[in-house]
């Protein structure tokens, strides 16, 4: 009977050793779990902050000209700014874009003679 006893003892404390083991595993596994999840938190955090910024960068940042209004903008109204109307301050336009290279010697020279027919 004691050896008996002597077995049940050590298949209780064999039972209690591989317990213990399993529950630091398991205890260590979730510890481990719970840190890699704050990280990704955090991580996942400074990201927002980054694409917040990035955004409001994105926001600051103006273009260097505005575009040109739509061809049909002067149809649709029925009528054209009076500085298009007044062909004296269209051929100065007309050289500031050949100054500015926009032109070339050939279109600076037609749209020149169609503004002088005009006047």
């Amino acid at each position: 009977m004691v050896m008996r006893r002597r077995m049940v003892g050590r298949a209780i404390v064999r039972t209690a050793a591989v317990g213990g083991v399993a529950y630091v595993a398991g205890s260590h596994a979730a510890q481990k779990s719970a840190a890699e999840q704050q990280a990704e938190a955090a991580q996942n955090m400074q990201i927002a902050d980054l694409q917040q910024q990035q955004a409001a960068m994105q926001a600051q940042v103006q273009p260097a000209y505005a575009p040109p209004p739509p061809p049909t903008a002067i149809a649709e109204t029925g009528a054209a700014p009076a500085e298009a109307r007044d062909p004296i301050a269209l051929l100065k336009q007309l050289g500031e874009l050949k100054a500015a290279g926009v032109l070339t010697d050939e279109e600076f020279e037609a749209k020149k003679a169609e503004l002088l027919r005009q006047i």
